[in-house]
């Protein structure tokens, strides 16, 4: 990475969906990972550092609009660019 580009700070709260108005696309142009509790998960849908929650897929259920269902983690949240 070049010394010169200037991360955007993480948010508190972020979405990967687009309709949400979590969803900070600046953001997503850069690799980042979320730990819960030491352990890094990979198929984070969206978290919360304050108030130490993460939202992850509950397997291969979707609601009727197609859209995954849900499933929310509680503990300690860090956020960090990969």
């Amino acid at each position: 990475m070049n010394e010169t580009t200037q991360l955007p700070p993480l948010p508190d709260r972020l979405s990967v969906d687009a309709r949400s108005p979590h969803h900070v696309a600046a953001v997503f142009e850069h690799d980042i990972g979320i730990r819960l509790n030491g352990k890094e998960l990979v198929n984070v849908e969206e978290y919360c550092i304050s108030e130490g929650w993460v939202k992850v897929p509950a397997g291969k259920t979707v609601d009727r609009k197609g859209h995954p269902l849900l499933i929310k983690l509680k503990g300690q949240v860090e956020a960090f660019y990969r």
